[in-house]
């Protein structure tokens, strides 16, 4: 069961198939950590737009910095699992003019390395887009 949020339902679905894509299986002891991440993501967007609600043009901003904040809880605690992947993750993600490559057994990184630099692009992704949705505080 998902905490209280203003994001819908459908969003917590795509986080679940997000965190898919990047090689995590969800079980069921990962619902409140999740809800957590996801609380803690549309607070963070708020705050810095200053709405209500996370804007329609953030949202997959949103699921990349959720999924970032909820795979580096679950590693920090040790939660992760042995049974992770870290080559299976990610090799590219490509958005706009933003292009992110982590080859495979390219230069000195481990997997490991790879993966760490994949959740701070996750939980930093977007930040420069929230001026766009900034509202004045009177």
């Amino acid at each position: 069961m998902m905490p209280i949020s203003s994001l819908t339902e459908q969003f917590y679905e795509d986080v679940l198939f997000r965190l898919a894509s990047l090689g995590y299986s969800v079980v069921a002891g990962d619902s409140w950590m999740l809800g957590f991440s996801i609380q803690k993501v549309e607070n963070t967007i708020k705050n810095s737009c200053n709405t209500i609600s996370v804007p329609e043009g953030l949202y997959h901003i949103a699921i990349d910095r959720v999924c970032g904040e909820f795979l580096f809880a679950k590693k920090q605690s040790g939660q992760l699992g042995e049974g992770f992947d870290f080559e299976a993750a990610v090799k590219q993600i490509q958005e706009g003019d933003t292009n992110v490559t982590f080859a495979l057994g390219s230069g000195s990184m481990t997997p490991e390395q790879r993966f760490d630099a994949l959740l701070a692009y996750l939980m930093q992704k977007g930040q420069s887009e929230f001026v766009t949705y900034r509202c004045i505080r009177w």
